[in-house]
């Protein structure tokens, strides 16, 4: 049996904690979440219509991923203009309709910001690449070619190939970490970061509640445009140019905390607002520490010590929250087991035959943790990771790396909302991704009138943690990590919950460390006080001895 127990959602007391301090935010990525004009492709209405059944999973804000004009290279992630919509997703009106609504429902709008780069058709780097003496010849990362004609240096970009593109206008190469429409901005130039400063500022006018920046540490370069050394050889495989190298001289700066300080004042004069960044990388980590520590910089940071795991074990599940200890000096983490660009997560931890069970598990482990929660869009239903053929491919890097590089794509297709409907319901058209049959069986209105689904199990968890302070906002103490099972022990005042997950496919015995004294607040896949069946999890609150 799988069941929690009945609570009610109740609203952290305000003057206890700031709102986003263990909040569960849901990510939105506005071209597969609801098409309202049936061209295929989602946009803004489509993201308001939508919102009853964000707001009713219990979730306290929704991020959305960017839909500022764009020629969409990147989908959106190349931004021609900072502080307008783009049509295929609708009108600043639009997004003004959205905040409204979703404020109505109480729920926190939180939007990307991209910071490192932009497209290369902003008005920006169209003059910028004029002429070396334009006003804003200095707002990319421009450079002369090597005597013998090659690059500056030799960084290469995420997406594979050289970092750098000549560009006969100025007769100069000009850097980017992702595709060459990406050109890196100069964020070092003290105009460059007053112009993103005014670009938040305008969003936060607008009524948005809040922040993710992208590729924070990809904001500034080495001046100097140092060689990055080789990567050691470590067996993991390598699909780039990008994977060859240690990447210390094309990103992670140390001025980017400079930046960060000015982002914080602004946000300081927009009392409850909040931001995170995304941090990636070998040393992100480290990163992410420096980029919240204290009370001068961001409020969080996201890592990626999920989103590309191959299985969920007890050893990572520790390793990540015993590196953001309660000492007062470290920073608040934010989690993530899926997003846009990483592969859904029941498709990498569990087998297919496992998905329900384990979708029980991966939810009540993701409310459980110390921290920040962040669930994708289709999280909630289980959605399994599609598979796109070659000719169908939108994703510049699986194009451009295939078959190695696993596409991003099948984490983008459609959110379905009515399994009976030939495209999910999410719009009247053909998509511009397609739904799978195996994702179009799990769709909302389906789960909807099934209370043992996943949707009304989340919806269960997420109340779950609201309700109780410990799950929140608690401290987190690991109280065992072996090769199946995970103990963990969240702590708020007087309240004490431990919670118990078998991360196996089989039967474990019960941890010895855990007594049966207390009441059961939720259990998963069949767990009783004493008895952790297959992929089991349970939650129990202490009583004092």
């Amino acid at each position: 049996m799988n069941e929690l127990s009945p609570v009610t959602a109740a609203p952290v007391p305000q003057d206890a904690q700031p709102w986003w301090r263990g909040a569960a935010i849901y990510q939105i990525y506005p071209r597969s979440f609801r098409d309202s004009n049936g061209d295929g492709i989602g946009d803004l209405p489509g993201i308001t219509a939508g919102l009853d059944h964000v707001a009713r999973l219990g979730v306290d804000a929704i991020w959305i991923s960017p839909f500022f004009t764009s020629p969409m290279r990147d989908f959106g992630y190349d931004v021609a203009d900072y502080c307008d919509v783009d049509p295929i997703f609708g009108r600043l009106a639009d997004f003004d309709a959205l905040v409204t609504r979703a404020h109505e429902l109480g729920l926190r709008i939180i939007i990307d910001q991209v910071y490192s780069h932009t497209s290369d058709q902003h008005p920006w780097f169209t003059e910028s690449r004029s002429s070396r003496d334009n006003p804003r010849a200095d707002w990319y990362v421009w450079a002369d070619a090597k005597p013998d004609g090659s690059p500056p240096s030799n960084w290469q970009s995420v997406f594979g190939g050289p970092a750098w593109t000549w560009d006969a206008r100025r007769g100069q190469y000009y850097l980017h970490n992702f595709l060459a429409q990406q050109p890196q901005i100069n964020g070092h130039n003290p105009e460059v970061q007053q112009a993103m400063l005014d670009v938040a500022q305008f969003w936060l006018d607008r009524g948005v509640d809040g922040f993710r920046i992208d590729a924070l540490n990809f904001a500034m370069h080495d001046p100097a445009l140092r060689d990055n050394p080789p990567a050691p050889a470590n067996g993991r495989v390598r699909t780039r140019p990008f994977d060859f190298q240690q990447r210390l001289y094309n990103q992670s700066h140390p001025d980017i905390v400079l930046f960060i300080e000015r982002l914080r004042a602004l946000h300081d004069r927009y009392p409850g607002t909040f931001s995170v960044a995304e941090v990636g990388g070998d040393d992100a980590e480290r990163e992410m520490k420096l980029f919240t520590a204290g009370n001068g910089r961001l409020n969080s940071a996201y890592g990626f010590n999920f989103l590309y795991a191959e299985r969920l074990t007890p050893a990572l599940v520790a390793d990540a929250l015993e590196a953001w200890p309660e000492d007062g000096t470290t920073g608040w983490p934010s989690w993530a087991f899926e997003n846009h660009d990483a592969p859904r997560a029941i498709s990498r931890w569990c087998e297919p035959g496992q998905h329900d069970a384990f979708g029980r598990l991966k939810t009540l482990l993701l409310a459980s943790l110390r921290g920040n929660i962040i669930l994708y869009q289709g999280e909630e239903l289980g959605l399994v990771q599609d598979d796109i053929p070659f000719e169908l491919l939108q994703d510049p890097e699986a194009i451009a790396n295939w078959p190695l590089t696993l596409s991003r794509d099948g984490v983008r297709t459609p959110l379905p909302w009515q399994a009976q409907d030939e495209h999910g319901g999410f719009t009247t058209a053909s998509p511009w991704l397609p739904l799978s049959a195996q994702n179009l069986a799990r769709a909302i209105d389906r789960q909807e009138a099934d209370p043992a689904s996943l949707l009304a199990f989340t919806r269960q968890a997420l109340a779950l943690r609201r309700a109780h302070p410990a799950l929140r906002c608690g401290d987190c103490q690991v109280l065992r990590a072996d090769e199946d099972r995970l103990v963990l022990r969240r702590r708020s005042g007087q309240q004490s919950i431990v919670a118990i997950f078998n991360l196996a496919a089989t039967e474990v015995a019960w941890p010895a460390e855990v007594t049966l004294a207390g009441p059961v607040l939720a259990a998963a896949n069949g767990a009783t006080p004493g008895h952790l069946p297959a992929f089991g999890a349970l939650l129990l609150e202490e009583t004092a001895s």
